[in-house]
């Protein structure tokens, strides 16, 4: 029989996990940060492609540089958090692809296929985003991903030296404010989307 985890794990994960945007004066660790990664990358893309990069901006400078190109009701999201990192994706993943995908010619098949790339990348990259977030949760951390930013303006600001990374979103990281949330939005039941056939 499979080992299910428990109530309390879900819960963690899942069931009373919520998304900040106002957070407690407490430091995310760079070991934390190191863990995080450890965790995310573990879980799987397709053909291991691991096209996820990302820029984690901790300090005061790096959230205020981050922040100048969001929203402004995204602003103060950056700037109070511990962590903000940016989740990008990089459109030549397949040149990694012979040592992470070692025991076949995995590259060859996205050679010359500029639009299928950019299609897989940014597919595996929005998954590991999300491992992301539930490995910042598993390890004790809360999370507040957002877009409502400027990417080509956040590409040109942080990603300048790496032109083929493209941003996605972004997430902030830390020990959320509990007190500031409100009521948790509805969530559908089962069949209200979803066909069993």
């Amino acid at each position: 029989m499979a080992v299910t985890l428990p109530d309390s794990a879900l819960d963690l994960l899942f069931n009373d996990a919520r998304s900040y945007s106002k957070w407690l004066d407490k430091e995310v660790s760079d070991e934390q940060i190191h863990a995080i990664y450890d965790l995310l990358k573990m879980a799987p893309t397709s053909a291991n492609q691991q096209p996820a990069r990302f820029v984690w901006c901790k300090s005061k400078e790096a959230k205020e540089r981050l922040a100048a190109h969001a929203m402004e009701g995204n602003k103060d999201k950056v700037l109070t958090a511990p962590v903000c990192v940016i989740i990008a994706h990089d459109l030549d993943f397949h040149e990694q692809l012979p040592w992470l995908f070692p025991h076949t010619d995995a590259k060859s098949w996205f050679e010359g296929d500029e639009e299928g790339r950019a299609e897989h990348a940014l597919r595996n990259g929005s998954l590991q985003g999300a491992y992301l977030i539930m490995a910042a949760r598993a390890v004790g951390l809360d999370c507040g991903p957002m877009s409502g930013f400027d990417n080509a303006a956040v590409d040109a600001e942080f990603l300048a030296d790496q032109p083929r990374w493209r941003s996605n979103f972004i997430c902030s990281i830390g020990h959320g404010d509990r007190e500031s949330l409100h009521e948790r939005s509805p969530r559908p039941e089962f069949a209200r989307f979803n066909q069993l056939i």
